[in-house]
């Protein structure tokens, strides 16, 4: 079996009208204007990059009620005006598989903090630190910023993308697809 999944390199070697993760997190992103709220994650998975807050969701609970535990349990704000912007699908040349909902929100009460998983970081959005962030990031962050909607897949060795695709919903630019992923 491990020796299937090492075959795994490119969109094409996964059969994406019958995928399922092995697991379903979020990310959250408060934008404020011209400003990010972004963190260092200091521990668990994608620890040393920095990205949005967030996390997995804990049986019984939906993608948007832990978008906004986990922002709250990591930076100590509560995110307002959150809405929903995409979904990312991760498989991992090792087996793993991951499916992201991705949230913006508009504001949030309190000041962040530092935690034990993730240190604050209120960027600029024309300075946001894309090499210090997972490679996909760069790719559909952009879209979130300026409040479309988008879906993605990747695939990943370890931190390396080995490939991707990513739409806008509604977009003409839009390759057609059969598949039920999309």
């Amino acid at each position: 079996m491990g020796s299937d999944r090492s075959r795994i390199r490119c969109l094409g070697d996964v059969d994406w009208s019958c995928w399922r993760p092995r697991e379903r997190a979020t990310l959250l992103f408060v934008v404020q204007g011209d400003r990010i709220l972004l963190m260092h994650k200091k521990r668990g998975f994608g620890a040393g990059k920095i990205n949005g807050p967030g996390g997995r969701l804990e049986p019984g609970e939906s993608a948007l009620a832990c978008a906004i535990r986990e922002v709250e349990e990591e930076l100590c704000v509560t995110p307002v005006g959150v809405e929903e912007r995409g979904e990312l699908r991760f498989q991992f040349a090792d087996g793993y598989s991951l499916h992201g909902t991705v949230f913006s929100a508009r504001d949030c009460v309190g000041e962040p903090h530092e935690t034990a998983e993730a240190r604050p970081l209120w960027t600029p959005i024309d300075e946001i630190p894309y090499d210090a962030m997972w490679e996909d990031d760069r790719l559909w962050l952009p879209h979130l910023l300026v409040g479309r909607r988008f879906d993605g897949r990747f695939v990943f060795d370890g931190d390396r993308m080995l490939d991707h695709e990513v739409r806008v919903r509604g977009s003409k630019a839009t390759p057609a697809r059969s598949d039920a992923a999309w």
